[in-house]
């Protein structure tokens, strides 16, 4: 059934079949294979594996994070970073790796930080003389701290995937989210020194104290979802509608941007985003099953011990896999079916689960911004009007940086762990 079940699926994915129906059809394929399973497993495991209260957080998180880009929020958060870090050489470049950082912490998507602040700052870089390409791979690298930064959605996926704690996983992404943003802010820094870009971005700023004051309220929602999440009073889960009620009454009450007939649309992009999601994670949750059920975890196990001895070999070769895995696989869909086969063997080899998480995710973000399938590149130059071969040339420097971060964190577990210690004990 594994020959099946891997073929079949290479072979889906090649005929370019959408995601979730390639899984499920090799999931099918592998099940009449194997003969000895009813087909009725299919509709049964499908909905076993969508039937989980904590993914109830992945919808109201997207609608949370589409009612504060239609609330006025994006807005004044560009004016917060351009305040904090626009003073310098390079400060309009500095200000979007900032704002998607600040953005990440209530949106919980990559994409939807790319058109939303790709929409400001994009136009905005054009404006101060940044060639178009360089102002798109600065937005399209930067928008992947979505899903370090928590809430992120990803990190609920490999949570629900792995039985890993989702509190202690959203605390543990604040250190590489960090570490990416400062990273990715010195190359900025670098890039527009190095080529004499930027020298005017301090223009039209406010002072800190008038943006700090308008981007009050919106600073308040990440600091209520969390603080709640991580004081204990209520869940990940009951976070992310928490978040929703936050969304509205800043995006009706305070910013008053948001308006009822706004709704309608909000309402749509959330269910199109949240059905694309489930579809994935239900044909996931049967490819899994089967894939358990056929023993290739414990073969892959056996195998990695005989072939990389040490952590930091195994280490390196799943950054490796995962690197060229997020070049051709949905992120969602890569957490799905490899979370679960390779979690139990980084904990053989000593690696803590929290940590090995965000190792995945940071490696499947750097995927987001790598051909063929990068969708904050498709996201990116949708929004700057830019065909993908355009962008690549600058591309590449930041791909290099993301790259060098994921090296630190993963081989620096300290970064990772120490704030869930500090927060959790232990």
């Amino acid at each position: 059934m594994n020959t099946a079940l891997g073929l079949s699926l290479a072979i889906l994915f090649i005929l370019g079949v959408p995601i979730a129906v390639a899984i499920g059809l090799a999931s099918i394929i592998g099940i009449e294979v194997q003969g000895r399973l009813p087909l009725l497993l299919v509709a049964q495991r499908m909905f076993t594996g969508i039937d989980s209260f904590p993914l109830m957080a992945i919808p109201l998180f997207i609608l949370a994070g589409n009612l504060m880009s239609a609330g006025g929020i994006s807005h004044r958060l560009v004016e917060l970073a351009k305040s904090l870090v626009g003073g310098v050489q390079g400060g309009l470049a500095c200000t979007c790796v900032l704002t998607c950082m600040l953005f990440a912490s209530v949106s919980g998507s990559s994409v939807a930080t790319t058109f939303a602040i790709g929409a400001i700052l994009i136009p905005a870089m054009v404006k101060h003389h940044y060639p178009k390409p360089l102002a798109a791979s600065i937005q399209a690298s930067s928008a992947e701290l979505g899903v370090l930064i928590p809430p992120s959605i990803p990190l609920i996926l490999y949570g629900v995937s792995t039985d890993t704690s989702i509190g202690q996983l959203f605390v543990a992404g604040l250190g590489p989210g960090v570490v990416v943003a400062g990273a990715l802010m010195i190359l900025v820094l670098v890039i527009c020194r190095a080529r004499g870009i930027g020298k005017e971005d301090g223009r039209d700023r406010v002072s800190p104290g008038t943006a700090f004051l308008a981007a009050l309220p919106a600073l308040m929602v990440p600091v209520v979802i969390l603080g709640g999440i991580y004081s204990g009073i209520f869940t990940p889960t009951e976070a992310s509608a928490v978040a929703v009620a936050a969304a509205l009454i800043v995006g009706t009450l305070i910013y008053r941007e948001l308006k009822l007939s706004d709704l309608p649309d909000i309402l749509k992009k959330t269910v199109i985003s949240t059905s694309a999601i489930m579809i994935i994670i239900s044909a996931a949750a049967l490819f899994s099953f089967l894939i358990a059920r056929s023993g290739l975890p414990n073969e892959i196990a056996v195998w990695f011990r005989e072939i990389f001895e040490t952590r930091i070999a195994f280490l390196l070769a799943v950054n490796i896999l995962l690197l060229v895995v997020g070049m051709f696989i949905e992120t969602s869909a890569a957490i799905l079916v490899l979370a679960p086969i390779l979690a139990p063997i980084a904990i053989s080899y000593g690696v803590d689960p929290v940590h090995f998480g965000l190792i995945i995710v940071v490696n499947l973000a750097l995927g987001m911004i790598t051909p063929p399938l990068g969708v904050n590149l498709f996201a990116a130059c949708a929004v700057a009007n830019l065909r993908i071969d355009q962008i690549i040339p600058q591309l590449i420097w930041f791909v290099l940086t993301v790259f060098a971060a994921l090296m630190v964190i993963t081989y620096v577990p300290e970064i990772t762990m120490w704030p869930v210690q500090w927060v959790f004990g232990g």
